[in-house]
């Protein structure tokens, strides 16, 4: 029991000391000190337990479906009719003195310029004087007015945010469809805690974005800087392994990947990917030469062992002869 209690688990069958854990996350929480990655940790009968917000970059290559059921609910401006009916009815519950100038407040801001030259000197004055009343009447009728109509977002404003509704990172989508694919190497974060394992995980990043995509399409990886790519596992805990991999992002991040086009790349062979083109291939002529040089080796060997073997057997029929 004292040895399971001082340990924590990050995969099948895989454990790593509680002391070593803590380490790694008291340096992890001073790399982010001040910003909201900071991580939280509590014991519970005797199992630490970490939680808090885990960086997730986008690796994907095919489109993903997001669900649109609440598509008319979460943005839903009144037309313009219901609004105007909506200030008469205001206007006439008013008082008689506000009434009228609210009344006038629309005729006069459409009116003015075809009625200002037409109009005698004094209608002039009154109009003038209108003017700086109902201008400021106005701006009081729209003040009110915004907090039961909506009326100070206009119709561009307002399908911009239909456009973002369920835009990601402020990458646009088909709305039509619904179907959209993140940029590639933008980031996402996720609230979880060290008990979730791979595929709770996936769950709720999908859940969060609404993505209609099942969470067996989907893998995470963690990328190195070197180029080295290692699958997470369905039984691994991804908040603890990306605690023992270190907080920096230029080092190790967390992609999401498809399932099926993901692929993992060994630390051997992450070294030649950083190379150009050039030394890749001067690479492949070196291993190249060296594959002739053991071939000949292997081919004098053997020509040498068939040479003996050969001359054993030509003399076999003189021995038996002898005998």
């Amino acid at each position: 029991m004292d040895e399971t209690e001082n340990e924590v688990q990050i995969g099948e069958n895989k454990f790593v000391s509680k002391a070593t854990v803590l380490s790694h996350l008291k340096t992890y929480n001073l790399y982010y000190d001040g910003q909201n990655l900071q991580l939280r940790h509590r014991e519970e009968e005797g199992e630490l337990i970490i939680e808090g917000l885990l960086n997730i970059f986008w690796g994907l290559r095919r489109p993903i479906r997001l669900q649109m059921q609440d598509d008319h609910e979460r943005i839903r401006p009144p037309p313009s009719s219901t609004s105007w009916h909506s200030g008469c009815n205001l206007d006439s519950q008013g008082p008689p003195g506000s009434s009228e100038g609210q009344q006038t407040a629309p005729q006069v801001e459409i009116t003015p310029p075809e009625n200002q030259p037409e109009d005698n000197g004094e209608m002039e004055e009154q109009t003038d004087e209108d003017i700086e009343s109902s201008a400021q009447l106005l701006r009081t009728k729209s003040d009110a007015g915004v907090l039961r109509r909506g009326q100070r977002r206009s119709p561009s404003n307002q399908r911009k945010i239909r456009r973002h509704r369920f835009s990601i990172n402020g990458h646009f989508y088909n709305h039509k469809t619904a179907v959209f694919t993140p940029a590639y190497g933008s980031v996402t974060n996720v609230r979880i805690n060290s008990c979730m394992t791979t595929p709770q995980v996936l769950r709720v990043l999908l859940n969060k974005f609404k993505i209609e995509n099942s969470p067996d399409d989907f893998a995470l990886y963690l990328v190195h800087a070197s180029g080295e790519r290692v699958k997470l596992k369905r039984t691994d805990f991804p908040l603890v392994l990306r605690i023992i991999q270190g907080p920096c992002e230029q080092v190790c991040k967390v992609f999401l990947m498809e399932e099926d086009l993901g692929e993992e790349v060994t630390y051997d062979v992450a070294q030649y990917i950083k190379f150009e083109m050039p030394v890749l291939q001067s690479f492949i002529i070196k291993l190249k030469e060296e594959e002739d040089r053991e071939v000949q080796k292997l081919q004098r060997r053997y020509n040498y062992l068939r040479y003996i073997i050969e001359k054993q057997l030509r003399c076999l029929p003189e021995e038996s002869k002898c005998i």
